[in-house]
């Protein structure tokens, strides 16, 4: 089954570039070549992003690739499909990777079991761990964190690339 998705690469060092598009080649099995573009929320830093297609799991794979350079902020996104979550990556240096399912209209869904178990520790420890809790569950810090990426991209140009496999 095929999907689609985006991989925005909010910000990385120039030596890396390079390295960021072998390893965006290597999940899609096919040459990628980005439009990079300076990241005024971080002077010295370039941006890049791209749509693509491919087999659903792509964009956890996308993120396994991206994240062996700890320097790099990028997210990488997956439609859903039929009988399958749409997924969101992002990653910041020093916060790490985090994963979420998202809705069709992007929203981040929490299972039960999550819910569940963040409303359990509340009862445990207080109203303010399942406020902290939930903050996680959603990625708020990820999100915290690349918003000024995210708003210095504003208008950028997306490129099309397609899994051969």
């Amino acid at each position: 089954m095929s999907t689609r998705g985006v991989v925005y690469v909010h910000s990385s060092p120039p030596a890396v570039n390079p390295h960021v598009e072998w390893a965006i080649s290597g999940v899609l099995d096919a040459r990628v070549v980005l439009d990079w573009t300076a990241q005024d929320a971080a002077p010295g830093q370039l941006r890049a992003e791209c749509s693509w297609t491919g087999p659903v799991g792509t964009a956890a794979r996308l993120a396994s690739a991206l994240r062996a350079w700890g320097m790099l902020r990028f997210e990488v996104t997956e439609e859903p499909s039929p009988g399958t979550d749409g997924e969101r990556f992002s990653h910041v240096p020093g916060l790490g990777l985090w994963h979420g399912r998202t809705s069709a209209n992007g929203d981040v869904v929490l299972g039960e079991d999550q819910v569940r178990s963040a409303m359990a520790a509340a009862r445990r420890d207080g109203r303010d761990v399942l406020h902290h809790a939930l903050d996680e569950l959603l990625g708020r810090r990820w999100d915290d964190a690349l918003e000024p990426y995210r708003y210095a991209g504003e208008g950028a140009a997306v490129g099309w690339l397609h899994q051969v496999g």
